[in-house]
């Protein structure tokens, strides 16, 4: 045995000393801005990071990029990681097929391409061609295919094009026969549709006005307006068809039913979750009537309305008024009072998650405790039986047309990638249309669905993803993801990311928190606005399950979510540091005083209120995660993720969040890193970020993972380097 001295406890706290990194992190000078809200006086130091172009802002994120490379260019299972997820990324995948005009329209990815790429069928037994293929348009695949939608007719396809990670969209048009362009372009298009009128001599969208240059990304967005272009002319000369000018912060969204006949406009104020219907008879299809009155059918904004489908005179709307999980009233424009409505499909047990006019039928999507159920109905109220689905697991999406029978639909699970299905009502049989297929064996692997008591009783499912062989000793890393917030239900959807942490030895984990729609209006609004403190304690409680259940440990978990999920890990670090090991807030909402002044941020009040209330300024307050970070608190290693173009939730959110963050840590054993991606933007479900820059961001949020778990948690397997 080796002799001890009394040296040996002062050489151990020195090598303990060398071994804790001292984090020291970019300048951020502390201004001194307050704002008074309500009479209360609240700082606001780092204001100045709003001016994102200034040169103070550019340099500190320059700082930040090189700090966080630098970090994780030190992490050695990052190429093994990179490699990993590069390989098992390339697999072909579709999207689901649409029909217009006797035309197959879908996207395909070949595997690595950076954006998947539009094919036109011109029937089932025809040889798919490229319609449009928007890797050709930019070097770094940045350029990205938005809306597309074709004429009646078939012969043009409205398209958009998004650039740099944008929400904003410019509309051109495609001849199908032939591949050119029509010369058609318009602009300052956001979060809209293209609706052809059945003569496919043009088609409605909406617009914002103009914005200085300055003002284009990060601006407040109001004045959104409804206008008509007729192909072939300028959009100077496109026609104003409905805008609200006596509500300008009030969002117009429009369709248009299948038979071409009933323009509808969804209102949405600020601050409600309930819109208000109105809509515009067009008269003869083919010769529309462009200045119709525009009828308020639904103005009390009561409830949610939308349109499923029409026949005649009666308009089929999904609503969940008087029923939190939703139903599909018939509306007769004839005689429309709600004494003569009549049901057609009832609310049930189970949440109406999507709904489809296909056929002359309705068809219906369910969630029946978070995992997928087709039933289909008759515009008499009949039901006509359930599509038969291949597993548990979830359908993603349904289309098809109200005048044929054929439809389709995408069904996948955590362990299973998506395979399309094509199915005829008439005759009920579905057939295989598009089937995937990944290089990893998934049979090792099993999916269970667990449910543990929040704070207050409430009982929340969640997924959990693992080995079948995981023995259940605390001893595997856990990957625990959650979103809770705008009425948005968490799917069993299959993922690239969460197969490479299992093979890590991983336990993934996707929990159903309230402020989603797993469970009807109620469950969502349990989520929102003064209760938005529920979702809250429903992730704490996943996480000190999964403890307490031996799945892992606290040391062991790491946790994430993205947009509204990035401000759910910020409150939740502040809440509990001691939750997990390693935190993921990506380009979430941080600062919860100033959400609404950026962007479509107003929008949002409907979950979250606004601190221009008393009210709402007490609540947001309590939780925000800018304003509640504990100085001097034991927090996790946090990688904060953000894109420099994020025209959707303002960067800033994440900087100001971050350098607070970095103040308060200083020094301490855990790092607080930001990755800014350039000439990015929200990403996720804005569908526009390059495959590649998806996969370098994966390798960076799990190799950060791995390095910030006990040594060994998280194991390279050998098969990957064979």
């Amino acid at each position: 045995m080796r002799k001890l001295t009394l040296l040996t406890p002062l050489f151990l706290a020195l090598s303990l000393m060398a071994e804790t990194p001292k984090w020291t992190y970019p300048a951020a000078p502390r201004g001194d801005h307050v704002d008074d809200y309500h009479g209360t006086k609240v700082a606001d130091p780092y204001r100045w990071m709003e001016s994102i172009d200034s040169p103070e802002t550019k340099a500190w994120v320059a700082a930040e990029r090189a700090l966080t490379n630098a970090e994780l260019a030190k992490i050695p299972e990052r190429a093994a990681i990179r490699a990993r997820l590069t390989q098992l990324w390339n697999f072909s995948r579709f999207s689901l097929p649409s029909k217009r005009g006797g035309h197959y329209f879908f996207s395909k990815n070949d595997g690595l391409q950076n954006q998947s790429v539009l094919y036109v069928q011109d029937s089932l037994a025809a040889t798919p061609r490229v319609l449009i293929d928007p890797n050709t348009l930019s070097t770094d695949g940045t350029v990205a295919l938005g809306t597309t939608a074709a004429s009646s007719d078939g012969k043009y396809l409205g398209y958009a094009l998004k650039g740099a990670g944008s929400d904003w969209e410019d509309f051109y048009v495609r001849d199908i026969a032939t591949g050119k362009d029509t010369g058609d372009h318009i602009a300052w298009v956001k979060f809209s549709g293209m609706s052809w009128t059945k003569d496919s001599k043009g088609f409605f969208y909406g617009r914002y006005p103009e914005l200085a240059k300055g003002d284009k990304l990060f601006g407040k967005l109001v004045n959104r307006r409804t206008y008509y272009h007729r192909l072939g002319t300028p959009q100077s000369e496109d026609k104003l068809v409905y805008e609200l000018p006596e509500h300008p912060e009030w969002q117009t969204y429009d369709s248009l039913s299948d038979d071409g006949r009933f323009q509808t406009f969804y209102i949405q104020q600020n601050g409600r979750v309930e819109n208000a219907l109105y809509y515009r008879d067009l008269g003869d299809p083919q010769n529309p009537r462009l200045d119709a009155p525009v009828v308020k059918l639904l103005d009390a904004f009561d409830a949610n309305y939308s349109l499923v489908g029409s026949q005649g005179d009666t308009l089929y709307l999904f609503t969940n008024l008087g029923a939190p999980r939703s139903k599909v009233v018939a509306v007769d424009l004839k005689a429309p009072a709600r004494a003569n409505w009549r049901t057609v499909v009832p609310e049930s047990a189970d949440n109406i998650d999507d709904i489809q006019f296909i056929g002359g039928r309705f068809v219906v999507t369910y969630m029946h405790n978070v995992q997928s159920r087709l039933a289909v109905f008759g515009t008499d109220g009949r039901a006509l039986g359930e599509i038969q689905l291949p597993g548990i697991g979830t359908v993603a999406g349904v289309s098809g047309r109200d005048d044929e029978p054929e439809l389709f639909y995408s069904y996948s699970s955590f362990l299973s990638p998506p395979t399309i299905f094509r199915h005829d009502l008439d005759t009920g049989k579905s057939t295989v249309f598009q089937q995937t297929k990944v290089a990893i064996d998934t049979a090792r692997y099993t999916t269970e669905q667990v449910w543990f008591a929040s704070k207050d009783g409430t009982k929340i499912p969640m997924f959990v993803t693992r080995r079948k062989d995981l023995p259940l000793d605390g001893k595997a890393p856990a990957w625990l993801y959650g979103y809770g917030g705008f009425n948005i239900a968490m799917h069993s959807a299959f993922s690239i990311p969460p197969l490479v942490w299992l093979e890590l030895g991983g336990v993934y984990v996707q929990v159903n928190l309230r402020g989603g729609s797993e469970f009807g209006e109620e469950w969502h609004v349990a989520g929102t606005k003064a209760k938005k403190q529920n979702v809250f304690d429903d992730f704490i409680g996943a996480g000190d399950w999964l403890v307490a259940q031996h799945y892992t440990s606290h040391d062991r978990l790491v946790i994430q979510g993205r947009s509204n999920g990035g401000l759910l890990i910020g409150a939740v670090i502040n809440q509990r540091p001691d939750l997990a090991a390693v935190a993921i807030p990506q380009v979430g909402v941080m600062d919860m005083l100033r959400y609404h002044k950026f962007t479509v941020g107003a929008s949002w009040a409907s979950d979250y209120g606004n601190s221009d209330t008393p009210e709402g300024f007490a609540y947001l307050r309590a939780y925000s995660p800018l304003h509640t970070i504990k100085p001097g608190a034991a927090y996790p290693a946090v990688f904060v993720t953000t894109g420099d173009h994020d025209d959707r939730v303002f960067p800033a959110h994440s900087y100001k969040y971050t350098a607070t963050l970095q103040a308060a840590v200083a020094g301490g054993k855990n790092p607080a890193l930001i990755r800014i991606e350039s000439n990015a933007g929200h990403g996720g479900s804005s569908g526009t970020t390059p495959v590649s820059k998806t996969i370098d961001e994966w390798t960076d949020m799990i190799g950060f993972s791995v390095a910030h778990l006990p040594a060994g948690a998280a194991k390279v397997p050998e098969t990957w380097t064979k």
